[in-house]
């Protein structure tokens, strides 16, 4: 199937079965997949010298899957956090309501059936039988209707500091009530909005008995199907939940397992090990027995050698070694690419509450990235293509990326690509060599009148166990400051950790300019506002959920507090468009074009399709452009050789 008419029939799915409200169900199939920059990459610890490689456990001759991964998960909380590489576990582990197969088709999961009642805005699921496990694998409970309440609930206290807790504001009813009411004890917040204490039976999920459960919502949510395949839907067994509280999810003994695979091992900065789960209620179409994560901080090195000699199934081939790959007659059939995909979006974030050290000079800055033409001089200076380039040298242009949400994403009642919609439809390439200096002079002459100092310096820090973002960091520094001149801006390029990197760097501030990303986690324009939007009213901001802190600039009283006003007003107008599925993608075009007109965030691309050597055949994974899909290794098998560019094509065509 081709892929614009496979996202233009998820969109359809998703959508009708909330503005149709018929019932869905009795469908098939499944498999898995995952990339991300939310999350970091894959890292790991190594020694010394020659004792310098990854330790490998024996085969234990069934179907085991073994790869190196070099970023360590700080949570296997999958109800708490929102990055991807945190997320694995949710998604191998744990089963969701429904899923999509590996053509992108809606199926069953958790749910047998599902129905919709327009009076009352509630969805009703009738649940399958299933079991909860253990990290042996030992039969413990029942999964029942109640094991989403409360998994939901916990997510709704804000002791446990769920980052997933506001997706379920303005969706299902009560959640954002019954939050902030805890936040302020029943009073008033800093804008003197009162938030009475109520309680949880006032929220809109409820289990009506052991395999009936339902969520009411609090608007029409055309996009509420599709999203229940992320982790905020993930169910929980509540009386673990009730024991440990804050210690769920801190270790592989410490939380229950429903899905394809269990944790058997959870060693930080060593191993982690995934077994099939026999008692899943799908586990004829697990065909994986055991995935072996093995830890090591030079794991983008090492993974090549080692699949030369066949230790592991999988590793990324770097742009530095690809030529020499795709040459040799030993490793010209080991290469093909991950699958292409949509469901993430690349895009250059200009910090508005710098938090970095005093040597790079935060308050010159938070000045700068005030002015429009600053900000249009550095947007309309790069040139992306020339960066994409790193990665994929010999069609870059096909990556690229002129706006936020990516193009094949979603289409409205007509068929129409949300990116040729209304002002989307004027969205061109950005690049423009004149512009940039004309908006150079002119900020120059405007901050030069507000105190600013020249050049500004410019902190672009990068994760280093993300393969080749250093080079990528490389070619921007020398393409702008070529471009702009060292009189203007001083990039200054500088490693983060490799570990928590969201945390250390982006959440905490510690950046002027950079390449951030997201994933889509339903079918509809609204999830790419998520990085950026905050409610109208608003003066507490989530430093953790909101990206560049432009909500920063309204706080401060800035001259950029007009526009992120501007922006927050049309999402808030868009989202308030529940049933025409064109004039809500209209109006969400809007919101994104007043982040792109004022160089609030600079497009860059969709991901890039690594180069791969892979045992497994990446059209056998389950898919969809949101949520966990990807993530997961149900339906997938491993192979007794390399996928080649040839099979991947032949995959492909399938």
């Amino acid at each position: 199937m081709k892929k614009k008419k496979l996202m233009a029939l998820l969109l359809c799915m998703s959508m009708a079965v909330s503005t149709a409200l018929t019932g869905c169900g009795n469908n098939s199939d499944s498999a898995s997949g995952g990339s991300q920059t939310d999350a970091g990459s894959e890292s790991a610890s190594a020694e010394d010298g020659e004792d310098q490689q990854a330790q490998v456990p024996e085969s234990t001759g069934d179907a085991v899957y073994t790869r190196l991964y070099s970023s360590e998960s700080s949570t296997l909380n999958y109800l708490v956090t929102s990055t991807i590489e945190e997320q694995r576990v949710g998604a191998n582990c744990i089963d969701t309501l429904v899923e999509y197969d590996s053509a992108g088709q809606l199926k069953e999961g958790l749910a047998t059936d599902w129905n919709y009642d327009e009076a009352s805005m509630t969805w009703t699921f009738t649940l399958r039988e299933a079991k909860w496990v253990d990290n042996t694998g030992a039969e413990v409970a029942d999964v029942t209707a109640q094991d989403f309440v409360d998994a939901l609930k916990y997510e709704l206290t804000p002791e446990y500091e769920s980052a997933n807790a506001q997706n379920l504001f303005g969706v299902i009813a009560g959640a954002q009530e019954y939050y902030n009411g805890q936040v302020y004890n029943g009073g008033a917040d800093e804008d003197g909005v009162t938030w009475p204490a109520i309680d949880f039976s006032e929220v809109g999920v409820k289990a009506v008995d052991e395999h009936t459960l339902t969520y009411t919502l609090a608007k029409e949510v055309p996009y509420f199907i599709s999203s229940l395949v992320y982790v905020v839907y993930m169910p929980a067994y509540g009386p673990l939940l009730e024991e440990l509280g804050k210690e769920f999810g801190t270790a592989a003994d410490k939380m229950y397992y429903n899905g394809a695979f269990y944790l058997a091992e959870f060693s930080p900065q060593e191993r982690q090990v995934y077994k099939k789960n026999p008692s899943n209620y799908d586990a004829s179409n697990v065909y994986i027995d055991e995935i072996q994560r093995i830890y090591n901080a030079e794991a983008d090195t090492l993974g090549p050698e080692m699949v030369k000699r066949g230790e592991v199934d999988w590793a990324e081939i770097s742009a530095d070694l690809l030529d020499d790959w795709l040459g040799g007659e030993d490793t010209k059939n080991l290469v093909s690419r991950e699958r292409p995909s949509t469901s993430y979006s690349y895009f250059y974030c200009f910090n508005f509450d710098p938090q970095f050290e005093a040597e790079y000079e935060p308050d010159n800055w938070r000045t700068a990235v005030n002015n429009e033409n600053f900000r249009k001089a550095l947007f309309a200076g790069l040139d992306k293509a020339k960066e994409v380039a790193v990665l994929e040298p010999s069609a870059p242009q096909d990556y690229v990326l002129s706006t936020i949400t990516p193009f094949d994403f979603a289409y409205n009642a007509d068929g129409a690509d949300y990116t040729t919609i209304g002002a989307m439809a004027s969205m061109g390439d950005t690049f423009d060599e004149a512009k940039a200096l004309e908006y150079k002079e002119a900020a120059m002459t405007e901050l030069s009148a507000q105190g600013v100092t020249f050049p500004v310096k410019v902190l672009m820090p990068y994760n280093p166990s993300v393969v080749d973002w250093d080079k990528e960091c490389q070619v921007v520094e020398q393409q702008m400051e070529s471009l702009l001149g060292t009189d203007f801006i001083d990039i200054i390029i500088e490693a983060g950790p490799t570990d928590n990197f969201l945390t250390e760097v982006r959440r905490s501030g510690q950046y002027a300019f950079m390449k951030c990303g997201w994933g889509a986690d339903y079918a509809d324009p609204e999830t790419w506002t998520d990085p950026f939007y905050q409610s109208k009213g608003e003066s507490g901001y989530d430093p953790g959920y909101k990206y560049a802190f432009i909500a920063n600039a309204i706080t401060e009283g800035t001259d950029t507090a007009p526009v992120i006003q501007e922006y927050f007003d049309k999402v808030d107008a868009a989202k308030a468009i529940t049933v025409d599925t064109n004039a809500r993608f209209e109006a969400f075009a809007e919101a994104e074009a007043v982040l792109i007109d004022h160089a609030l965030v600079i497009p860059f691309s969709i991901t890039v399709s690594p180069y791969i050597a892979t045992k497994l055949n990446e059209f056998d994974a389950q898919y969809a452009p949101f949520g966990v899909s990807r993530l997961r290794f149900k339906g997938q098998k491993v192979l007794d050789h390399y996928v080649s560019m040839e099979e991947y094509e032949s995959n492909k065509e399938k």
